[in-house]
């Protein structure tokens, strides 16, 4: 009696994994060489970053285990992640795909999520931007990751979070001071090379005017330090 309906179940079974196959097969980011099952697993394509890697899907993933912080490192410890100091707290990551994703085509892997930087299962140390003093406050310590790249050079300290948010360095509701506001160096430093015979020689000569580094606004106008008065945009670096 068995083999009445086994024949067919078999044949039901085949053209079943067929038809459902053969589109995953024409959508697959695998390539060929891959095989069958690779192309019917994959969830999507690779980031322009790993494309090298499609159809490799061991180079990333383990069983059981799936894609770990240590597999990662294993390749990006030959870059400067660690040592940079915006990110280098990856270091004591453990869960690297909670917030890099992968298999979303062209878009980004990263997706920042400081509040990642508070959650315990990912870290093996938890990130020193994520501590003050020793103790977890739950208040970022920007400087710890930002700090050598701080557009303010130092003038209004470490305390980041009283005016700017982690979503976008733009102040709602901010309004620069009038055009006509000569008290720039409350807000702004100059770069190191208006301290430099650079500034007599080339910025001084390109401006058409013999102001001192203090009197940023005989030169500069309140839209762009590039926007230079009485010449329009400059930019000789």
């Amino acid at each position: 009696m068995m083999r009445h309906w086994l024949l067919p179940a078999l044949f039901a079974t085949s053209l079943l994994v067929v038809l459902l196959g053969l589109p995953a097969l024409s959508r697959s980011n695998a390539p060929p060489q891959a095989g069958v099952v690779a192309q019917l697993v994959s969830p999507g394509p690779l980031s322009e970053a790993h494309r090298s890697l499609a159809g490799s899907c061991r180079n990333c993933h383990t069983p059981i285990a799936g894609v770990t912080g240590e597999t990662c490192k294993s390749c990006h410890a030959a870059t400067d992640f660690g040592n940079k100091q915006s990110t280098q707290f990856h270091a004591s990551a453990l869960q690297c795909t909670s917030c890099h994703v992968e298999h979303a085509g062209r878009q980004s892997l990263i997706r920042m999520d400081h509040k990642a930087l508070f959650k315990p299962g990912i870290w093996s140390q938890r990130p020193a931007a994520a501590t003050a003093g020793g103790a977890v406050t739950g208040v970022l310590a920007c400087a710890g990751c930002h700090s050598i790249r701080d557009p303010h050079l130092g003038l209004f300290g470490t305390r980041c979070a009283s005016c700017h948010a982690t979503d976008s360095w733009r102040i709602d509701g901010y309004r620069h001071p009038s055009t006509n506001s000569r008290n720039c160096s409350e807000c702004h430093r100059a770069p190191p090379s208006h301290y430099m015979e650079h500034f007599s020689m080339v910025s001084q000569r390109a401006a058409g005017e013999r102001a001192t580094v203090e009197q940023c606004y005989a030169c500069h106008t309140t839209d762009s330090f590039n926007n230079i008065r009485r010449r329009g945009w400059y930019d000789h670096h």
